[in-house]
């Protein structure tokens, strides 16, 4: 698929290249401090996200599809080895009967925020460097991912 793009600069490629080593440095120290804790970097993915489900205490296994980019019949396997690991637990929606609803327990919980405390201290050692020279000049002179024209400045 091709674009009326401008042609890539020297600098856009440092600028990506330099976003995407400081992401894999983050990545790699999560996976690491996940391990830490007792569980894999999917575990404390899956953990994260129903920890810090916007506005409630728990989310559906759509909503946790969605969240770790992957599909719905891999949660429902990763939340059986987390139910049964005992650090989640399911149950039917309260509305839609269908739905089910994945919790912490209080291990879960406990687990969550350990790991978690190991990821803040991390991103504030690197609020620095994880920050991209360029990257949003990059981002407003291009066009998105997805095609999306971006804003560019006047």
């Amino acid at each position: 698929m091709r674009r009326n793009n401008p042609e890539l600069t020297k600098s856009d490629f440092e600028s990506l290249s330099e976003f995407r080593y400081q992401l894999r440095r983050f990545l790699r120290f999560s996976e690491e401090a996940a391990h830490s804790e007792g569980l894999t970097p999917q575990q404390y993915q899956l953990l994260l996200h129903v920890k810090g489900f916007p506005g409630r205490e728990h989310a559906t296994i759509g909503e946790l599809a969605e969240r770790l980019q992957t599909q719905q019949h891999g949660v429902v396997a990763l939340v059986s080895r987390c139910e049964e690991a005992g650090w989640v637990s399911r149950s039917p929606g309260e509305t839609d009967r269908r739905q089910v609803l994945v919790r912490l327990t209080a291990e879960g919980d406990q687990r969550v925020r350990r790991a978690a405390e190991l990821h803040k201290s991390e991103l504030k050692s690197m609020s620095a460097v994880f920050m991209v020279a360029n990257i949003s000049a990059f981002n407003d002179a291009k066009e998105g991912l997805h095609g999306a024209p971006q804003k560019t400045k006047n």
